[in-house]
């Protein structure tokens, strides 16, 4: 028992610039050289932690580092994928407002890549990556366990067979339920590897909301909440093998400035979303679009619709904006959700990342972390509130 509330966040970091360039040249193939990468991520994941923790934040990451997306990255681990030109997906609500979205456009703030594409059978490939970045993580705890604040616990993102399966097209297996069960086999061996290393795993699966308006935009909600359950199905066989208490999953619609008014409502796919094996759920709480929808946890909670080994990890800061959250509002946000589920079924995080691709963000980097310090003054707070 703790006796407070935990803070922690979704996953990845800003990203200096100079690791941003061994990104792009490891995912171009251009001027990519393995050791000079290699050194690059295990001194910033070492800095990137140590920031967290004198951030104060409890449960740490490696800040993604490493990776040039939360979905992307698979193709360097799996078989099946090659880059390709494929129609940028854009989602609805910026179609709405065509001269927003192309004002974004001028201004860099969504970013170019080629999606990988499936063009084969999907297989475990080389997961050096993968154990690298477990060393590193690793090595950084231990190292910033010196702190006055050292870690309580560490993190490993890991990308959903459906986030995958919603962000690069399938061009090889016969039907959506294939290509699914075939990353969710291929998958299996990273997130059994991230756990059997001791840290937690957590899986991004903004497929379940930012899904909606995304790749199935063109749908109706019927639709779309019938392949999100296939998606959970090829999720829950993934994790077979690794015990509920030690997965976290983030659901998001969309870490992106925009008017987001074509957001499905957490009331419909909530359902879902508890199906999910994962024991601790992160997601939007503090953003103008779905703050309000703590209401909707209540609701479920009065129905008894969330299961009892449930966590719930909202969102108190929002990671689109350099405003810097006011310790009291976290605290507010806090003791609202531990009025829902409990003190001790509550986690202070992060609406999404503070650096969902590399290069792009909309925070400045020193102003992340002092929100996140932010959150840390304010779940004091509502924890001295709640075991006084």
């Amino acid at each position: 028992m703790t006796h407070r509330i935990l803070t922690t966040h979704v996953g990845s970091l800003p990203r200096p610039e100079h690791v941003v360039t061994q990104l792009f040249a490891q995912d171009s193939g251009l001027n990519y050289d393995e050791a000079v990468f290699d050194t690059t991520m295990a001194t910033e994941v070492a800095n990137v932690v140590a920031k967290q923790a004198a951030s104060r934040v409890d449960v740490v990451s490696d800040g993604e580092m490493s990776k040039i997306s939360y979905a992307t990255y698979i193709r360097h681990r799996l078989t099946g994928f090659e880059l390709g030109e494929m129609p940028r997906a854009v989602p609805l609500d910026l179609d709405d407002f065509p001269e927003f979205k192309e004002r974004l456009a001028k201004l860099g703030a969504t970013p170019k890549y080629h999606r990988p594409i499936c063009t084969g059978p999907i297989a475990v490939k080389d997961l050096s990556g993968l154990h690298k970045d477990i060393a590193n993580l690793k090595a950084a705890v231990t190292s910033a366990s010196t702190n006055a604040n050292p870690p309580t616990r560490a993190f490993m993102n890991s990308a959903s067979p459906g986030v995958i399966a919603v962000f690069q097209p399938n061009k090889y297996y016969p039907s959506n339920e294939q290509y699914l069960q075939a990353l969710a086999d291929a998958m299996a061996t990273e997130y059994e590897a991230i756990v059997a290393a001791g840290l937690d795993l957590q899986i991004d699966a903004p497929d379940l909301a930012m899904g909606r308006h995304i790749k199935f935009r063109d749908v109706d909600d019927t639709e779309f909440l019938r392949n999100a359950s296939l998606q959970v199905e090829a999720l829950n066989h993934a994790l077979r093998n690794v015990p509920a208490e030690r997965i976290r999953m983030h659901v998001c619609w969309g870490n992106y400035e925009g008017p987001h008014h074509r957001d499905i409502g957490l009331e419909k796919i909530l359902d879902v979303v508890l199906k999910a094996k994962p024991s601790t759920v992160l997601f939007e709480g503090a953003n103008p679009r779905h703050a309000h929808e703590w209401e909707v946890w209540a609701a479920a909670a009065k129905a008894g619709k969330i299961p009892d080994d449930k966590i719930l990890a909202p969102g108190v800061l929002d990671s689109v904006n350099n405003f810097i959250e006011h310790p009291r509002l976290i605290a507010q946000r806090l003791l609202t959700y531990a009025n829902i589920v409990g003190r001790d079924r509550v986690m202070a995080a992060t609406d999404c990342g503070f650096g969902t691709f590399a290069g792009f963000g909309a925070i400045h980097p020193p102003i992340a972390f002092a929100k996140l310090a932010s959150m840390a003054e304010g779940t004091e707070m509502a924890s001295k509130e709640l075991w006084p």
